[in-house]
């Protein structure tokens, strides 16, 4: 059921022009034949265009592009994509830039995560091979 929602909340993001994909722990779990226990979002939405879509919202790192869509009594972490400047405390980055998918998916940490799935044609995008 989570996933139905999740690709509901990429549709609504699309529909309105922004091109969006899941991304992280959740495309792993799938490629692995697990189910993913949550989804993460990432798109060309800025956050205060995610959070003027979505009735109920969080800003849990706005800063850093990122926002927890509360969607039928779930949450997705929407995050705008981004490349990231250094890092002080090995953590969370100086600055961020809001960037292309292809630039976002290279500062993920693992490899699997950076593969990109599209919900709504059922594909998964690989930029990092």
């Amino acid at each position: 059921m989570k996933l139905t929602y999740a690709r509901e909340v990429v549709k609504k993001l699309r529909d309105n022009g922004y091109e969006s994909y899941l991304v992280g722990g959740c495309v792993r779990d799938m490629v692995m034949g697990i189910e993913p226990s949550d989804f993460d979002i990432a798109t060309g939405a800025r956050p205060d265009e995610v959070m003027n879509l979505f009735p109920r919202t969080e800003s849990i790192g706005a800063k850093f592009g990122v926002i927890l869509v509360i969607y039928h009594g779930h949450s997705y972490e929407v995050a705008t994509f981004r490349s990231d400047e250094s890092y002080v405390d090995g953590r969370h980055p100086t600055k961020v830039v809001f960037t292309s998918p292809e630039e976002d998916v290279f500062r993920r940490d693992f490899t699997i995560n950076g593969l990109l799935y599209d919900p709504l044609d059922d594909r998964v995008i690989d930029y990092v091979d």
